[in-house]
């Protein structure tokens, strides 16, 4: 039997974390930037955790790190977008992820958005976006989980390129 000290126990999950990130670097996701106007103000930044959990009633997941300067902006207002970004939104991208610098409500000054509260923000060169009411939220692990009721489906850019992740990198599909 061997008997390891903290360090070596951190040391290990540090590995670990490092080569599931890097293997989930490989998995390409589609880019979408997430928005909310409302009481608590404009939010909004990038995400790729995404996911559609049903279709009756239109019901999306999103995934949201705890670490992130918005996350108490998107509770308070209750309501959120998913935005779906096009091939040519790299830049805005960036922006949102806070790789330019920008920060809050200022990032709304890239792009062209919809602003009418209370309902949020809705990226005019996005492919498709979703409005959603907030209806749950779950700390698990190190982001929250956020649950949204759609409440109203646009689809903009038919035939439009996407903008997925993959390999930490940006690229049109």
């Amino acid at each position: 039997m061997t008997i390891s000290n903290d360090s070596t126990i951190a040391d290990a999950e540090d590995r670990a974390s490092a080569h599931f990130r890097d293997a989930m670097s490989l998995v390409p996701s589609a880019v979408h930037i997430l928005a909310t106007d409302g009481p608590a103000g404009l939010g909004g930044l990038t995400a790729s955790a995404v996911v559609s959990i049903s279709d009756t009633p239109p019901t999306l997941l999103v995934s949201i790190s705890q670490t992130s300067g918005s996350v108490h902006v998107f509770r308070e207002n209750g309501v959120f977008s998913v935005n779906v970004l096009s091939g040519r939104d790299a830049t805005l991208a960036e922006v949102f992820a806070g790789r330019t610098g920008v920060r809050g409500a200022a990032r709304f000054d890239h792009g062209a958005w919809r602003l009418q509260p209370p309902r949020p923000p809705i990226l005019r060169s996005a492919v498709a976006a979703f409005e959603c009411r907030l209806t749950e939220t779950r700390l698990i692990a190190t982001h929250h989980v956020m649950i949204g009721a759609v409440t109203s489906a646009h689809i903009f850019a038919g035939g439009e390129e996407g903008l997925c992740y993959v390999r930490r990198q940006f690229k049109s599909v």
